[in-house]
């Protein structure tokens, strides 16, 4: 009598047994489509309107014969910038999402494997709770899938951010100017440079950004010095063609806040570039890919390249630090910490054993820290006794052959210091009668060293005769202020301006 009780509780017949598995393989079907709503909801598809990619939904096909559809909403991917489908960031990311549905997937999959392989017992309770389950419930996720899928959209968003961010549009030219040799360069490629005359007529006259310039720089390589590196309050990095059609090559979208500061790399290919998004990007110039992308916890106003070490950067901004990177590791190297509250720019002596910050440190007795001296390899502060006038110093360059170094200040003139220890002031000499009136205007000397250009608020440009101080011509370049003034490296008395109003105009 006891032996009947246990098998009539713990044993089927045959007939109940494929009733039993009829109506599980059925429910298993009919509950397909909710799984792949389930993959939707886990899959990291939260992508802002700037993505730049089109995806073909991605589908698995297990042994059993049934497919998993896995694809995000179309909106999230209707802009095409031609970007580059194949970048290794892009096929992180989208691994990353097929591998969130498979993950899924291999779950449903041993859930229906013991119903399969499980005795009558196991079979009768997956059963009823097929039969019991209510739509709309959530089936229960392992908590290291859970953690993964919390963590995809973060990573997802980084790798979209430093992939695809950088929106990159080819100009007239296109690619193929990016790196020839123009004819104009080619006959003083083997020659020095001349002497300076001051240009006079109007070349080119660009005006394609939207917003203020506030950088500009011709590429350090003299083969293809051709190329103009400028950018601006629009939120963009452009390259031009400025020697010879005066087009615009290509524009790099990679900032979401103005770009404040630019540079080039010592070997042409490569554009370093900060903002006030406080992000650092160091961008392909052919490709437009993100090389280094890293949030800094500051907006940034300076940038400059270290001239010997060509991996390292300097970077300063909206902060009492002042940072030192490595690109081959994406890390920072040194700290230059001050008591001041913003880094105006800065400025490598020869070698690049020491460097000059300036600051908005002005204090209404004290016009200490105005222009600090720093140690490159020990971060200690050299002098903060160098400018003793309260007044700021927007802009800082070096004299091309002498041991000398001349600073722009918001007093309406520019002040000539020694490079050397203890970097004094030469009071005899001071360049004076151009307006800067809170503009972050840049002076910047001729390759010959004779001459020091200046813009103006008032939109001229000032030429100063380097060793008598005396204004040489004054040139109305802009209606609005002329913020920027640059001579080519290579080609003689080949000017750059440009103007808070947007506009880069080339003379000679």
């Amino acid at each position: 009598m006891s032996s009947s009780l246990v098998a009539y509780d713990d044993s089927d017949s045959e007939a109940e047994t494929e009733k039993t598995e009829a109506p599980s393989t059925s429910s298993r079907q009919t509950s397909l489509p909710t799984s792949v709503n389930r993959v939707q909801c886990f899959a990291p598809g939260n992508l802002g309107p700037k993505s730049t990619y089109e995806t073909q939904p991605t589908e698995n096909t297990d042994s059993s014969g049934t497919s998993t559809v896995c694809e995000d909403p179309p909106e999230h991917y209707t802009w095409n910038n031609n970007a580059d489908l194949t970048s290794p960031y892009f096929r992180r990311a989208y691994a990353g999402h097929t591998a969130s549905c498979v993950s899924y997937e291999t779950y449903e999959q041993t859930s229906s494997s013991s119903t399969n392989s499980g005795n009558g017992v196991s079979q009768k309770r997956i059963h009823k709770d097929s039969t019991t389950a209510i739509k709309g419930i959530r089936p229960y996720i392992p908590k290291r899938l859970r953690q993964e899928n919390s963590s995809m959209p973060e990573k997802k968003e980084s790798d979209q951010r430093d992939s695809s961010d950088c929106d990159v549009k080819l100009g007239i030219s296109g690619e193929q100017t990016l790196r020839k040799i123009s004819e104009l360069i080619k006959p003083y490629l083997g020659s020095k440079y001349k002497l300076t005359e001051v240009p006079k007529s109007l070349i080119f006259h660009m005006s394609k950004h939207s917003g203020p310039v506030n950088e500009i720089q011709w590429c350090p390589v003299r083969e293809q010095s051709h190329m103009l590196l400028s950018a601006s309050m629009d939120k963009t990095v452009k390259v031009w063609d400025a020697v010879d059609t005066g087009c615009c090559l290509q524009t790099y979208s990679c900032h979401s806040c103005a770009v404040r500061a630019a540079q080039w790399s010592s070997c042409g290919r490569r554009i370093l570039s900060g903002g006030f998004d406080s992000m650092l990007h160091l961008t392909d110039v052919e490709t437009g890919k993100q090389i280094l992308s890293s949030k800094n916890e500051f907006r940034i106003s300076a940038l400059k390249f270290h001239p010997t070490e060509s991996n390292i950067f300097i970077c300063g901004g909206f902060s009492p630090e002042v940072k030192a990177w490595d690109i081959r590791t994406s890390k920072v190297l040194r700290v230059y910490k001050a008591a001041v509250q913003q880094t105006l720019d800065i400025l490598f002596l020869p070698e690049g054993r020491e460097f000059l910050t300036s600051t908005d440190a002005v204090s209404r007795d004290s016009a200490d820290r105005t222009i600090i001296a720093w140690d490159f390899q020990s971060a200690a502060k050299i002098s903060n006794q160098i400018f003793h006038e309260r007044y700021t110093c927007p802009s800082l360059t070096l004299h091309p052959k002498e041991s000398v170094f001349v600073a722009q200040t918001n007093g309406n003139y520019m002040a000539l210091f020694s490079a050397q220890r203890p970097y004094r002031i030469n009071k005899k000499k001071r360049y004076e009668g151009h307006k800067v009136e809170g503009f972050a205007v840049g002076c910047e000397f001729s390759p010959d060293g004779t001459l020091l250009v200046t813009g103006s608020s008032d939109g001229k440009v000032f030429f100063y005769n380097y060793h008598t101080a005396r204004i040489i011509r004054t040139l109305s370049a802009h209606k609005e202020a002329c913020v920027r003034t640059i001579f080519h490296p290579v080609l003689p008395s080949l000017l750059t301006t440009c103007s808070w109003a947007g506009e880069i105009r080339i003379w000679q």
